[in-house]
């Protein structure tokens, strides 16, 4: 059956085929091309994913990565805690002996910078050691009163235990101490495992004491070199940015670090002369344990306190240790209202939660150094990123902030470059 086609006039007089054409090469009938072609069909919709759900998968991924990043940065700190921990400690004890030593080089100019570092190193070494060496000295001296006052309060306490509400007869207060007795003999491995273990802490405390003295001693030379080293790891266009966020933050640090030593010497010396005039034992160790309190805000004065007010009971009974909880509260008010604002005030803007918070983290991370060392660095990171988002400072020449002065901290002062020279090696 031939197949019907549709042809349609040219202009060479040749039919042309529209439908199905016939070829003449092979014999058979082929379809052309049609002169419409069909639409094509329409894609399906496609799903759209709510406004909220996109954005909080967004935010919820970005949060994910945020923690582990955290949490990868607090796993290699406490893995290194060892080696940081130390360097974090010749950090903060630069920055109060570095301004010394480059006074000293800059006011006595034939004094080599490095001789200015051995006599500050050494005056600060003999400085602590002194200061050791007399709380030591007086805990040994006052142990005896304390001892022999410990032993009349227990007194009272059996005398207590046997007269009062309890009623215990001799017999039942002979075997609560004989089953005291019972425990400690069986626990005597834990106890011999326990010294083993403190004398191994011994030794790693003597260790890094010796890095963190070793660190020190170039940090204070070859500060000044130290630091353009890591600046070399920063890009160029914002080097400078980044040189003067450095600087401002170890500013920051230097007042800090000088400002809570005078904080806590006043505390000291206050609650000190006030232990002593109450009649408590112990009164300079107390006052030491007071001293360096101070250096871990709220937490270290409740510890301190703590302690001072139970030596306080033991030794002089509850009369005494209301005495003693009242002297206290009123050297907190004084630090609280007089001296922080006036030492502190300039060094250091930080929200009372901004404070506790990282003392509990370092607590957590890496033990009583942690807890010391948290609030200076959060001190640190502020200042830096204050200064890295304040517009003003992508003017400022980083020549004239000066990381030694605390006042170039403050956006609102700049040094003198041709006056007040860092040098070289400082």
């Amino acid at each position: 059956m031939t197949p019907v086609t549709a042809q349609r006039g040219t202009g060479t007089g040749a039919p042309e085929v529209v439908g199905d054409r016939m070829d003449p090469a092979a014999g058979q009938t082929t379809t052309a091309r049609p002169l419409v072609e069909a639409s094509p069909k329409r894609p399906k919709q496609r799903w759209t994913i709510p406004r909220g759900l996109d954005v909080a998968a967004g935010l919820a991924w970005r949060v994910v990565l945020i923690a582990a990043a955290v949490a990868t940065v607090i796993y290699v700190a406490s893995t290194l805690s060892v080696v940081l921990i130390p360097v974090v400690i010749a950090l903060i004890l630069a920055s109060l002996l570095a301004p010394e030593a480059h006074l000293m080089s800059s006011k006595v100019r034939w004094l080599p910078h490095a001789l200015a570092t051995a006599i500050v190193i050494i005056g600060g070494l003999a400085i602590v050691g002194g200061v050791f060496t007399g709380v030591v000295y007086a805990f040994i001296s006052g142990l005896p009163q304390l001892t022999s006052a410990f032993s009349g309060s227990l007194a009272e306490i059996q005398n207590w235990v046997r007269t009062g509400p309890l009623g215990l007869n001799n017999q039942q207060f002979a075997q609560i101490g004989d089953q005291i007795l019972g425990s400690i003999q069986s626990s005597q491995a834990a106890i011999a495992t326990s010294a083993l273990s403190a004398v191994g802490t011994v030794g790693e405390l003597l260790t890094e004491g010796l890095l963190a003295l070793f660190t020190l001693i170039f940090l204070i030379h070859d500060g000044g070199a130290i630091w353009r080293f890591l600046l070399g790891g920063v890009p160029r266009a914002v080097r400078d940015r980044a040189d003067v966020a450095g600087r401002r933050a170890f500013a920051s640090l230097v007042g800090y670090t000088r400002a809570i030593i005078v904080v806590a010497f006043i505390d000291a010396v206050t609650a000190g002369i006030g232990l002593w005039l109450i009649g408590v034992p112990l009164a300079v160790p107390l006052a030491a344990l007071i001293f360096f309190g101070a250096f871990i805000p709220t937490l270290g004065a409740v510890i301190s306190g703590a302690v001072a007010a139970l030596v306080a009971l033991v030794s002089g009974g509850l009369t005494d240790a209301l005495l003693v909880v009242l002297l206290l509260l009123a050297v907190q008010n004084l630090e609280g209202y007089i001296l922080q604002p006036l030492f502190l005030g300039k060094s250091i803007k930080l929200h009372p939660l901004a404070v506790v918070l990282p003392i509990a983290c370092g607590l957590v991370v890496a033990g009583i150094p942690g807890a010391l060392l948290a609030v200076p660095l959060v001190t640190v990171v502020d200042n830096g990123v204050r200064s890295l988002l304040r517009t003003s400072d992508g003017e400022v020449d980083p020549g004239t902030v000066n990381p030694l002065d605390p006042r170039s901290a403050r956006p609102e002062y700049h040094s003198d470059p041709a006056v007040d020279v860092v040098p070289e090696a400082s």
